[in-house]
């Protein structure tokens, strides 16, 4: 059989959760967690940044230029207006242009339609009497698709909905890491002070870029 406890040790009160060191424990949990999410992330915006900072660099730069033409079967003009829809669909097929259809237009005997997506452009231009069309497509290099992604440019509403979440991922990197820092004691004077001058001197650089 066990022994029973003491009275004393019965007596005892039990020990109350420490606050300070359970915020600490989550505020690191949340804090490895979150950072492991974003990394791919953080990674991407980050060399983006880079080379959206320096667009002559020549690497991954190339582009396609070229000009395709067809002709339109029947049915893409209904009761006299244009059927964008089919118009739109047809054109991808013919051609197998891709991005999302933009900025249509009629003008006169002329008609007009965009496929835009990162790093890529195709402007067709129709006859209205005939069907007969001709498509300028451009399609850039790798560097500039990456740019446009990071921009959210001509980009579907999946990839902004990632755009979002990675700016929300990176706010909560951010502030974990500064509570976590509150709780060093040894490092945490020296700590905040860097992060104070580095606050400094974001703000002089950001106050001289805009005079």
């Amino acid at each position: 059989m066990s022994a029973s406890p003491s009275p004393e040790v019965a007596a005892r009160p039990a020990r109350r959760p420490n606050r300070k060191a359970e915020t600490n424990r989550w505020l690191r949990w949340l804090h490895t967690y979150t950072s492991m999410i974003s990394l791919l992330a953080v990674l991407f915006f980050a060399l983006t940044g880079i080379t959206l900072n320096h667009p002559d660099w020549a690497f991954g730069t190339r582009e396609v230029e070229k000009q395709v033409t067809g002709t339109l079967p029947s049915g893409w003009i209904k009761n006299g207006q244009v059927d964008w829809l089919t118009t739109a669909e047809t054109l991808r097929e013919q051609q197998n242009l891709h991005g999302r259809a933009d900025e249509p237009r009629v003008d006169g005997t002329e008609a007009s339609v965009t496929f835009l997506a990162p790093g890529y452009n195709a402007a067709a231009v129709i006859d209205t009497a005939t069907g007969n069309y001709t498509v300028d497509i451009l399609q850039q290099g790798a560097v500039a698709v990456m740019n446009d992604l990071h921009k959210g440019r001509d980009a579907p509403g999946s990839w902004k909905w990632l755009i979002d979440l990675s700016g929300i991922f990176l706010a909560v990197v951010a502030l974990t890491g500064i509570g976590i820092l509150l709780f060093l004691k040894k490092t945490r004077v020296q700590a905040l002070s860097v992060m104070g001058l580095g606050s400094v001197l974001l703000l002089v650089l950001s106050w001289v870029a805009l005079r």
